[in-house]
């Protein structure tokens, strides 16, 4: 049984240099798209009542709150279902918050990525700071009491004092969760063929994310994850669903499933999806070494780490014998340690965690 939900809104009012995600400048094939998806999740859906349903992008917020009620509706939730919905701070109302409440969804996620007006500007963001602070407080005014706030560290002319004070302004808004992510400069974003001036190097980069678990932790956020922080029983119920290796519905363009052992993957062609999208582009049934090495590369991301009873009940292994010398190695260099229910990454570890995680790939 599925209880979760991703559903992915392919179109931004502008595109950010940093980004590669499949996202489209252009609203004019919005109506068909939108009927299109409800075809989609008419088709495959099969009315569980859901855990999660969450609205990524793209810009979800170039959505009207009556498209967001009118897609909420196709699905079974009740009063205990987190439903996000990713939103970029500029032009939003407290009209559309107010709307917006009304809908069901009661976690909201804002872009923020930094404070600072002239690297906003530099990165091709069309918000200023003070949106985020006047959306944040419009949203807790309406009701809203799960905000989360996204931060990319690393960025041009970005020093740490300013990611220190990005993160100490945050706070102060109230907040119940903070997502953090590296700066990553992928093929098909603008950066990739037009690479930025003055970017911190990889050590100023470390430095960042240890100074943001420092602070962050210190002003009560628990490290529940990699890149994620949150007030006490604020993490995001639907990221966990991710981390611990469980199904999802994947609905619409590129966007990515995993039901019954098989991760499918919709088409990333615009046209494509509208014209035919109750087929998956791609899929592939996860063999029982692919599921164990996702069970580990996932888990590993959780600041809990591996549970190794669990791990060894459902792949029937001694992970600990099974992953020994990997497990020695990386404890003897201060990067894994051992825990009352199996193994997690140290701070160390994780600024090397993809190293590490290689070594238990098969």
């Amino acid at each position: 049984m599925v209880k979760n939900v991703y559903i992915h809104i392919p179109f931004c009012k502008s595109k950010c240099k940093y980004c590669s995600f499949v996202s489209f400048c252009f609203t004019n094939l919005k109506n068909e798209y939108l009927t299109a998806l409800k075809k989609e999740i008419s088709h495959s859906y099969k009315h569980e009542v859901l855990n999660t349903l969450y609205f990524g992008g793209g810009t979800p917020s170039i959505l009207t709150p009556h498209e967001f009620s009118d897609i909420i509706t196709l699905f079974n939730i009740d009063s205990s279902t987190e439903v996000t919905a990713e939103l970029n701070p500029e032009g939003i109302t407290d009209e559309y918050l107010e709307q917006l409440k009304k809908t069901g969804i009661n976690r909201l996620s804002f872009g923020c990525q930094t404070f600072n007006d002239k690297i906003l500007k530099e990165i091709g963001r069309s918000h200023k700071a003070k949106d985020v602070e006047n959306v944040v407080k419009s949203a807790a005014k309406n009701g809203f009491k799960n905000i989360s706030l996204d931060f990319i560290y690393g960025l041009p002319q970005q020093t740490i004092k300013m990611f220190e004070n990005d993160l100490l302004h945050a706070i102060s808004l109230n907040i119940q969760h903070v997502s953090l992510y590296g700066l990553k400069i992928d093929k098909g974003c603008f950066y990739y063929k037009n690479p930025p001036q003055n970017l911190p190097d990889d050590d100023i980069q470390a430095d960042m994310y240890l100074k943001a678990i420092e602070i962050l932790t210190e002003n009560n956020f628990k490290h529940y994850e990699i890149s994620n922080f949150s007030k006490e029983n604020f993490e995001s119920r639907h990221n966990l669903n991710y981390w611990n290796n469980s199904t999802y519905y994947g609905f619409g363009l590129a966007a990515h499933g995993y039901e019954n052992g098989i991760r499918y993957f919709n088409t990333s062609n615009l046209k494509e999806y509208i014209n035919n999208p109750c087929s998956h582009k791609k899929s592939h049934r996860l063999s029982f070494q692919e599921q164990l090495e996702e069970e580990i590369f996932l888990g590993f991301r959780k600041s809990s780490g591996i549970n190794t009873e669990k791990i060894n009940k459902k792949f029937n292994i001694d992970f600990r014998k099974t992953y020994s010398v990997t497990l020695d190695k990386y404890i003897s260099y201060g990067y894994l340690k051992e825990t009352n229910t199996g193994f997690t990454l140290t701070k160390e570890g994780v600024l090397v965690s993809n190293t590490i995680l290689s070594d238990f790939l098969q």
